[in-house]
């Protein structure tokens, strides 16, 4: 309960503060991309339970000639890359927050299709509410391997405090100024999380 309720005034404030950013930024994504402004979609919040997310848009719809869509690389745009090497593609997030999709703080909400992928152990990120940020976000976010990772998750689900929970916000700033650990080497995104048995 106390940490739901730091979500949500933290949260209720901190969109009152950032509310002509985020106009901007609307505004911004709309002239330059078009509609849709925001990428929505389905992803497994607290205990599995789907939820739909929202982000600032950061890729095109552009399909090769048999309708199938482009490569990640080809489809982000300049302003794409602005948006997510400064974490603000993130920031609509925060009206998944106060709805109680998500927290400021918590694992990753990752791709439905991933669920049954997922090592038992593994599968215990979801047993508390999907983060904007988290503590692998902070350890490495996607210069790090998926079981790394997932590791990072579950030790947070086994020691989160309040105070954890500021700390990871404080340090998330610092990791956003520095622009840290973007991108997986040679990827524009994460690449795909195929199950351990794979690798990562």
């Amino acid at each position: 309960m106390l940490k739901r309720l730091f979500d949500f005034i933290a949260t209720a404030a901190g969109l009152i503060v950032i509310s002509p950013v985020l106009l901007f930024l609307f505004l911004l994504v709309r002239q330059k991309m078009a509609a849709p402004v925001f990428f929505r979609q389905k992803r497994p919040g607290l205990h599995g339970a789907p939820f739909y997310m929202y982000k600032f848009r950061t890729m095109t719809n552009a399909c090769d000639d048999n309708s199938c869509l482009l490569p990640d690389c080809d489809r982000l745009t300049s302003l794409g890359r602005f948006l997510r090497a400064t974490s603000l593609d993130e920031l609509p997030e925060l009206f998944n927050v106060l709805k109680g999709d998500m927290s400021l703080v918590g694992p990753r909400p990752l791709l439905t299709q991933y669920l049954g992928r997922y090592t038992p152990e593994q599968a215990r990120r979801h047993e508390v509410r999907p983060g904007v940020t988290g503590w692998a976000q902070i350890n490495g976010r996607n210069a790090i391997t998926w079981e790394e990772k997932f590791k990072l998750d579950v030790w947070y689900v086994d020691h989160h405090t309040l105070w954890l929970d500021i700390k990871i916000i404080l340090m998330t700033i610092v990791k956003v100024l520095k622009r840290e650990d973007i991108n997986a080497a040679g990827e524009a995104t994460m690449g795909e999380f195929k199950g351990s048995a794979h690798g990562a």
